[in-house]
């Protein structure tokens, strides 16, 4: 299912109504496919913010990263599992909200662990040690383009 696309809510900034210029779904889905490096914002205990870089992949729909289980992004996940995802690129701007959950079906770990490998040329450990993959369906994303902003400036949201 394709998600709701509109204008995001950013006042002052001179976003149009209308909907020329808006990007579609399949903009972003390229751009996550096709990134190497994306940044991961997650929470503190304390309520303090906390962004690292990630290696990842974009499959069925949704983001996947691994992370050391006693990574501060873990931690943080285990006490909040709510987290944003973005591009390296402010120039092709891809930002999801959403919440990471650990991924526990051994055939999808399998799975994303073959896609991972092949990505970057890594092989993830399987020896059943392995640190845990988190999943992140997107429950809202923003994109623009820098040289189409504000007509670019497109928002979805998922259900």
């Amino acid at each position: 299912m394709d998600p709701r696309r509109r204008r995001p809510p950013f006042r002052g900034y001179g976003v149009p109504e209308t909907v020329e210029g808006m990007l579609p779904w399949e903009w972003a889905v390229e751009r996550l496919t096709a990134a190497r490096n994306y940044w991961v914002a997650t929470t503190r205990p304390d309520g303090r913010p906390h962004a690292m870089p990630v290696w990842g992949i974009w499959l069925d729909g949704a983001f996947f990263f691994g992370s050391g289980r006693e990574s501060a992004k873990s931690r943080n996940l285990a006490a909040n599992p709510a987290i944003v995802v973005h591009l390296e690129s402010g120039e092709e701007t891809v930002i999801l909200e959403g919440l990471a959950e650990p991924v526990l079906d051994d055939a999808l770990e399998r799975r994303v662990d073959e896609v991972y490998g092949t990505k970057y040329d890594f092989t993830p450990d399987s020896s059943g040690e392995t640190d845990p993959w988190f999943v992140v369906r997107p429950k809202r994303a923003y994109v623009w383009t820098e040289s189409g902003y504000p007509g670019s400036a497109t928002q979805f949201d998922f259900d």
